[in-house]
């Protein structure tokens, strides 16, 4: 028995910039008006706002796309059967399904879906789909300032997204909520005192 390949992605926090060339990079690969990635300031501040005090400051930057989550929620609630998850891993969404009925945005629980109020339909991040399945990986990733953007499948332990989970403390947007996201992100490590 093969075990299929689950496509996912880890963030890690230390190395973003917040230079959001992530967003840029996969407005023009998927020809969209809206932003499919927002890069926020992480603790819910306006971007750019550190949080702690003078001489303890901290800016941490967290990029969030679709969590292409194991258990979607947005794919049961679809009443045209627009989103699918697909066997290896990345949850997409079919415009020409798509009636623009917003159901699939009320149920996601990282507010990453968003309405394109031209076309009157929903847009997500598909992962690059297009690009992943001819072996090439997502354009956010190979357009990252920073390099904080890995991507690769999750069920193999040898590869670069499962050494960093493996060897690094991380963490997925909101655990409770049972979705199992393929986004990880890696903390920034803790700074030494001088």
């Amino acid at each position: 028995m093969s075990i299929t390949n689950h496509f996912g992605m880890v963030i890690d926090q230390e190395r973003c910039i917040g230079c959001e060339a992530c967003s840029l990079a996969c407005r023009i690969e998927n020809n969209s008006t809206e932003f499919w990635i927002k890069v926020e300031t992480q603790g819910g501040k306006a971007k750019d706002t550190p949080a702690g005090k003078y001489q303890n400051l901290t800016l941490n930057y967290l990029p969030k796309l679709c969590n292409h989550c194991s258990n979607p929620p947005c794919v049961d609630v679809c009443p045209a059967d627009a989103l699918q998850k697909r066997d290896d891993g990345p949850v997409v969404l079919d415009q020409d399904l798509c009636t623009g009925c917003k159901a699939c945005m009320k149920a996601c629980p990282y507010d990453v879906i968003v309405f394109n109020e031209e076309s009157n339909l929903a847009e997500k991040c598909n992962l690059c789909v297009h690009r992943i399945d001819k072996g090439l990986e997502p354009f956010c990733v190979i357009c990252c300032e920073g390099q904080a953007l890995h991507f690769g499948d999750l069920n193999d332990p040898t590869s670069e997204v499962s050494q960093l989970l493996l060897n690094r403390i991380n963490f997925q947007l909101k655990p409770e909520m049972g979705t199992d996201p393929s986004i990880h992100y890696l903390p920034p490590k803790p700074k030494r005192k001088l």
